[in-house]
């Protein structure tokens, strides 16, 4: 009854247009009167409690740093960097934006801020060379998607900190699935694009590479720092996120010298809203998901699957099935925050490692951002590229395939994940 009463109420508050958030909260309550036990002073110490974590610092720094880094001239430094290397080879610019997109992830951890940085740069001058609008449009978006899967991922740090599961290692596990994003991608594009007869741009002198590389020096230390300091033990995955905000910032202001005081104000003003947004989103989720505990939701859960949880492969492939529905019609982070505490015990019976899972779940709910009706990296492609969603979808659907690959993949050889997370962890 629990179960129903749930699905029921999360859903039906959805389909009525109300915010995910508010959805959460009335499913929280909604469950504490089902089973005879709704206080209002609970509802207020899950929703403080909710956000009171320390793993959660992270986020407003690593937005932070992605912020500073658009506004401080290291994003059009890497493009730069990327265009005197490859603008000159047959679909020279489509991989610049893949290696580019595989760059940003690295460095901010949201796919929509990457997509429209990458966006508002690339899709200009890919259309002035002669690429297809909808093709270049739909290649920066999945390449957007890299960000979930990549550290500092932003969904990775909530699903990290709903499941408990250790956020570096969960950093560490999608180092590699990152990279494969970005080599398929540029597989994908290669297939794609060889035919096409585009304006090339003319081949760069070696100073004139050496200029773009030391110009690029400083953006391109940050994912080292990142990396090697998690690697080592140096700082937490917060702390991280403290280094990479504080770097981007001494970068832009000390090092490029573009960012002004102006631009920094609207940098933290837009910084703290994307901030509170995702902050109130985990503090209503904590209500659901202490109800869901309550409930023995997860049970009823285990028990309509108990027949797969011998068979972690097939059980793997239904529960991805069931999330790649789910993350078409609901944006990634509330999925993550309502999932996870329903679908972990159920994974963990079966044996299934909870990192490996979580790369697994946050690459199939990214590409939840790709497809409509909801799609946030589809509607701000759509945007930047002042194209139509239906149009922007026809350029996505070739790399789109071949992250579906991936994600067979992964669900079918977990060692691609595991054995590279036993050497660098």
């Amino acid at each position: 009854m629990e179960l129903f009463l749930f699905v029921l109420v999360l859903f039906g508050a959805i389909a009525l247009g109300m915010p995910i958030a508010f959805a959460l909260l009335i499913t929280g309550i909604a469950l504490m009167l089902q089973l005879d036990m709704f206080e209002s002073q609970l509802v207020a110490e899950n929703l403080v409690s909710g956000a009171n974590n320390f793993s959660l610092m992270a986020i407003p720094f690593f937005i932070l740093a992605g912020e500073l880094m658009n506004a401080g001239g290291i994003t059009r430094r890497i493009i730069n960097l990327g265009l005197s290397l490859l603008g000159h080879k047959q679909g020279g610019m489509g991989y610049v934006a893949i290696t580019a997109a595989v760059l940003f992830a690295s460095l901010s951890g949201s796919a929509v801020a990457d997509t429209v940085a990458l966006g508002l740069v690339m899709i200009p001058m890919m259309v002035k060379a002669g690429y297809d609008l909808n093709r270049s449009s739909g290649l920066i978006a999945t390449g957007g998607i890299i960000a979930p899967i990549l550290p500092p991922s932003i969904p990775l740090i909530l699903f990290g900190v709903t499941s408990g599961v250790s956020i570096s290692k969960l950093f560490m596990a999608g180092i590699v699935p990152g990279i494969i994003m970005g080599v398929l991608l540029a597989l994908t594009w290669w297939l794609v694009s060889r035919n096409e007869h585009v304006e090339l741009l003319p081949k760069q002198d070696r100073h004139a590479v050496l200029k773009a590389l030391r110009d690029s020096v400083w953006a391109l230390f940050l994912p080292v720092i990142i990396v090697f300091g998690l690697r080592f033990g140096i700082f937490t995955a917060t702390e991280a996120g403290v280094v990479a905000a504080f770097y981007a910032l001494f970068v832009s202001v000390v090092v490029y010298r573009e960012l002004t005081l102006a631009a920094l104000y609207e940098v933290l003003v837009s910084s703290a809203k994307m901030t509170s947004i995702i902050m109130f989103l985990v503090a209503a989720s904590s209500v659901t998901a202490w109800m869901i505990v309550m409930a023995d939701i997860p049970g009823a859960v285990s028990g309509l699957l108990s027949t797969l949880t011998s068979n972690p492969t097939l059980l793997l492939l239904i529960v991805s099935l069931l999330v790649l529905v789910i993350g078409m019609v609901m944006d990634l982070a509330p999925v993550i925050l309502i999932l996870t505490p329903v679908l972990l015990p159920v994974i963990q019976k079966a044996g299934i490692d909870p990192v490996y899972f979580g790369i697994v779940f946050v690459l199939n709910l990214s590409i939840g951002l790709l497809t409509p009706p909801v799609g946030t990296v589809l509607a701000a492609i759509s945007s930047v590229g002042k194209i139509s969603i239906p149009a922007a979808f026809a350029g996505i659907w070739p790399f789109l395939l071949s992250q579906l690959f991936l994600l067979l993949l992964l669900i079918l050889f977990p060692q691609i994940v595991l054995y590279p997370l036993s050497i660098l962890h």
